[in-house]
């Protein structure tokens, strides 16, 4: 009896290490602060290179940090800095290869080697966007509920859940979304554009080699974030007003650039009142502006989007307060003649 219970608590104690003693991959590249835990809920502990990796291996870098993890296959994951990251499931035989992985935030490069097996399945998740892969190469970064994908190579099916709504991710082009919502249409990143900025930046923190300062890492999101603000408008004047609606959201939700998110509510506003014609909409829009940034420029066309909304929803009590605070606080505003106008006709 007493043997029994012997070998039942020296195989208790002995659990955690076997199953790490059979590694999916190990750490081939390392600099700066990096940290790793065997499994969520416990903390983290100093990651050195060659540490091997098993399932269930969770991996976050400082913000100063690089990791190259290497997969049995060959495959890489290349984790910039303030990243976490996930090796939910990894298994490979001589027919078979499947791979689930989580990107909790941050920005990592998946390099995944083609399999010569009859069977593939590799993905890679955040909260709210799955990526479906095979043979290829891609970016990808989570931010919050948002997600932005840049291809290199190959083909990537990008979802909200895995399921609806895919969208390839080829060469040179960016698909983005946000809060489980399929993706937007993939869009080509020409030379030039502030896309290929954002792309270059996001290559070069995740290249086999780290950068040397990383200044221009928190960068990506802003770029994304205001080249959405064009883009979006461009989708509304096509008709997209949908599409257009959420690429405003997927700015709101990637960057904190007040004056970009102040353009993001503006144009979503824009939308519903011009196009949708759901002025309950377009007037919340213009007072989350008037809330929250009522020092910035924008904060005058929200006051006086808003007192015409209210005008024409017919709150004309409400709309001679917002024409009236409208003329007070900007005295030679750009709208003073039409507040001027609509104030006098309220009522009429």
């Amino acid at each position: 009896m007493k043997k029994q219970l012997f070998i039942l608590l020296v195989g208790i104690v002995l659990m955690p290490v076997l199953a790490f003693a059979a590694p999916v991959g190990k750490i081939t590249g390392l600099t700066g602060q990096a940290y790793m835990r065997v499994k969520a809920g416990v903390p983290y502990t100093p990651l050195a290179k060659g540490t091997a990796v098993a399932t269930g291996t969770w991996i976050k870098t400082g913000p100063k940090g690089w990791v190259e993890l290497t997969l049995n296959d060959k495959s890489t994951f290349t984790l910039a800095n303030n990243t976490e990251f996930e090796v939910t499931g990894f298994l490979l035989t001589k027919n078979k290869r499947e791979g689930t992985f989580n990107l909790a935030e941050g920005k990592l490069r998946a390099s995944v080697v083609k399999f010569g097996g009859k069977q593939s399945g590799m993905t890679v998740k955040s909260g709210t966007a799955v990526a479906g892969i095979k043979g290829t190469e891609f970016l990808m970064l989570s931010q919050g509920q948002a997600n932005v994908f840049f291809g290199n190579e190959g083909t990537v099916s990008v979802s909200g859940d895995g399921k609806s709504g895919q969208q390839p991710l080829t060469s040179s082009t960016y698909v983005q979304n946000t809060r489980g919502l399929p993706p937007a249409e993939p869009v080509k990143v020409d030379q030039g554009t502030p896309l290929a900025e954002a792309k270059g930046i996001f290559d070069g923190v995740t290249a086999a080699e780290p950068p040397k300062e990383w200044t221009d890492s928190g960068k990506i999101v802003d770029i994304c974030a205001r080249w959405n603000i064009n883009h979006g408008h461009y989708l509304a004047d096509s008709g997209k007003y949908q599409d257009a609606l959420n690429v405003f959201q997927i700015a709101l939700d990637l960057t904190k650039v007040e004056s970009v998110r102040a353009d993001a509510h503006m144009e979503r506003g824009a939308v519903y009142a011009r196009f949708l014609s759901n002025p309950e909409l377009a007037l919340a829009e213009y007072l989350l502006v008037l809330e929250e940034y009522p020092s910035l420029p924008q904060a005058e066309f929200a006051l006086f989007n808003a007192a015409q909304t209210l005008a024409e929803m017919g709150f004309n009590d409400q709309a001679k307060l917002r024409f009236e605070q409208y003329l007070k606080l900007y005295p030679q505003g750009k709208q003073r003649s039409n507040a001027e106008t609509l104030l006098n006709g309220i009522g009429k």
